[in-house]
């Protein structure tokens, strides 16, 4: 649902459609489009749709979809009640998208679901301390359960909010929002303001290791105060999109302290079918499908000139998401599923019509990856009943010869697509699909080859009213098991190695031997040696005698039953640069931990990096003692601000874990 803000500028906005210039600049040959395709995305022309998990039309279609996208809405880490709060229900949407072929396309959509009040509250509720460090910690959870998946997942970050924030801060990023406040460690480093509640998404995507997570920020047509799509016809466009660039480069789209930028803006056409609005709300939204019209109209080449004026301007291509399905057949009803209930609209025909071919390479050349199309409320136009004047279902009749012939070559940095009848669009006569992957993180190719596609489906409902969104291509290639920050190690089996590990100087004896000299680090034989316990699921830490790893004695770190993210540290560790610390870990079974994360936080000298090694309980054993590793940047500052282990668990659980023998 697009703010009211903007559906009250489309009334005042309807005297100023007349004004036109002259068709030639409409037609003008576009710049080479900007920016590589993000890693881990095709190199030709996507398509997708919103799909509802456990359905199965896009599988049964044959037609080779690219993408599936559903909403992430609050409640979703416990399956809103039904299930454990890790996240479990997230991972079978993932991992059924996968085994149907499908790239998986999550938009996390929360905020507004927070409490506080919805989206006029927007910038309240970022800063709400408590309130953020519950929606970051369902964030990471996130991350976790898409880096489990081993494939690219590409992840919509908050449709609307961002603009909601641009225009409830009078563009000011600087504005208050907690985020080194909520207290998670790997957010330590960023500043508790607008501009870092976006980079915290950056963050905490390089401290899960997520490298297979596409990141999309959604960038609203309003967001500079004028809705350039359909209200503000007459603006110049480039004053507009500086606005918006201006505020969101500290935000992560310009070089910031996380190192990584947004991967692609995300950007939806319209939020429901355009007669919806006519019909219901006295709104006309209409876009001019002509080729002449005018950039200062409402019209597509307006819409498709403002893809442009961002590409060029911050270098990043496009997805276009939760485009609307009516097409001029539509009986302008509300759709409960008979044949062409639904409002009529023009975007599918536009994109798949007599002239689709042209214009899937015009937007192509504004710098768009992908077509992605959902309705974005109940009652709107859907697929399995979007009847065009032939009695088949139009956007899949018309995508599949597309799609089957291999689809439409994107243009490489620098250059743009011939017009209609040339190139490589595999829907067209002789086309090809050149398939190379643009950057893939395996480093192979595409091999230009689709699975048949399996997937679920709409169905034509809405999502508990929340937006269908969601943006994404495929990766016919691997992902390879890399991380973006380079600093993270492994899980050993339990075993110990038969070398020398010499701590230099600092730290404590941790009393063990590996087939060597004696390591250095922490042993717990006299005392906690500093460490301490902080967050709700745990108690105090203390020296116990009830087991050790080696020695007589280790850390015993009780918990109280509460569920959530509990950590146990020590400050200023003294571990050399460069070095791989390693933990031993004791785990009673039937414990309630879901999840451990050894990590380290360097200081103000190392710019508050974080590293950490986000271990699933499923890669660990019970009753014995497991060992895991963080293996530090070779640049890493010494003495580390904080060295610790984070524990995720489930409610109820009051046992005791043991830490012992942390070396490096």
């Amino acid at each position: 649902m697009k703010p009211t803000l903007r559906r009250n500028l489309a009334v005042l906005a309807l005297a100023w459609l007349t004004a036109a210039v002259s068709p030639a600049l409409a037609q003008s040959q576009p710049p080479g489009v900007k920016g590589p395709v993000p890693t881990g995305m095709p190199n030709r022309l996507a398509v997708g749709l919103f799909e509802e998990a456990g359905q199965n039309w896009m599988r049964d279609s044959g037609v080779p979809w690219d993408v599936r996208y559903r909403y992430f809405t609050k409640g979703w880490v416990d399956n809103w009640g039904w299930g454990q709060p890790d996240g479990s229900w997230g991972k079978a949407f993932l991992d059924e998208s996968k085994t149907q072929g499908f790239l998986p396309a999550p938009v996390f959509y929360q905020l507004f679901a927070e409490p506080g009040g919805g989206e006029g509250e927007s910038l309240a509720k970022v800063q709400n301390a408590a309130t953020m460090r519950g929606y970051f910690g369902d964030l990471k959870i996130l991350l976790q359960r898409a880096k489990e998946l081993g494939k690219p997942v590409l992840l919509h970050i908050e449709p609307d909010a961002v603009g909601l924030l641009q225009f409830q801060t009078n563009s000011n990023p600087n504005a208050y929002a907690a985020v080194a406040a909520t207290g998670m460690p790997e957010l330590a480093s960023l500043p508790n303001t607008v501009a870092g509640w976006g980079l915290a998404f950056l963050q905490l995507r390089k401290s899960v290791g997520a490298n297979n997570v596409i990141l999309g920020i959604h960038i609203s047509a309003w967001a500079s105060g004028k809705d350039i799509s359909c209200c503000s016809v007459t603006d110049p466009l480039q004053p507009e999109v500086d606005k918006v660039v201006n505020f969101l480069k500290p935000m992560g789209l310009g070089t910031n302290v996380t190192g990584a930028t947004y991967d692609v803006l995300v950007g939806d056409p319209l939020d429901r079918d355009a007669d919806f609005y006519k019909l219901t709300r006295a709104q006309d939204v209409w876009w001019d499908a002509s080729d002449n019209a005018s950039i200062s109209s409402r019209s597509f080449n307006r819409y498709a000139q403002w893809l442009t004026l961002m590409n060029q301007t911050t270098g990043k291509r496009w997805v276009l998401w939760q485009i609307p399905l009516g097409n001029s057949q539509h009986r302008n009803i509300n759709n409960d599923g008979s044949t062409r209930a639904g409002y009529r609209d023009n975007r599918t025909e536009y994109f798949f019509g007599t002239s689709g071919d042209a214009h899937r390479r015009k937007f192509a050349n504004t710098g768009v990856i992908a077509l992605l199309f959902g309705a974005g409320a109940g009652g709107q136009s859907s697929y399995p009943n979007d009847l065009g004047a032939d009695g088949q279902p139009y956007l899949k009749t018309h995508a599949a010869p597309f799609l089957l012939a291999g689809g439409l070559t994107l243009p490489a940095t620098g250059t743009s697509l011939p017009g209609s009848g040339g190139g490589t669009d595999g829907g067209s006569g002789g086309g090809t699909d050149a398939g190379t992957d643009a950057g893939t993180r395996d480093g192979g190719s595409d091999g230009g080859t689709r699975d048949g596609g399996v997937g679920g489906t709409d169905a034509g409902t809405s999502d508990g009213g929340t937006r269908d969104g969601g943006v994404g291509g495929t990766d016919a290639g691997t992902s390879d098991g890399g991380t973006r920050d380079g600093g993270v190690g492994g899980t050993d089996a339990g075993t110990s190695d038969g070398g020398t590990r010499d701590g230099g100087s600092g730290g404590t004896d941790a009393g063990t031997s590996d087939g060597g000299s004696a390591a250095r680090g922490y042993g717990f034989e006299s005392s906690t040696e500093g460490w301490s316990s902080s967050g709700a699921p745990l108690k105090a830490a203390t020296s116990s005698t009830a087991r050790a790893q080696a020695g007589t004695r280790s850390l015993a770190v009780p918990f109280s039953g509460t569920s959530g993210t509990g950590v146990v540290s020590v400050l200023t560790a003294p571990v050399p640069r460069g070095a791989t610390v390693t933990f031993r870990v004791w785990i009673p079974s039937g414990s309630g931990i879901t999840a451990i994360q050894p990590f380290a936080l360097e200081g103000e000298p190392g710019g508050w990096r974080y590293t950490g090694r986000w271990t699933a309980m499923g890669s660990l054993q019970t009753g014995t003692w497991n060992t895991v590793t963080v293996a530090l940047p070779t640049n890493s500052t010494t003495p580390l601000y904080q060295l610790g282990v984070e524990f995720t668990t489930n409610s109820g659980w009051t046992g005791t874990v043991h830490l012992d023998a942390i070396t490096w």
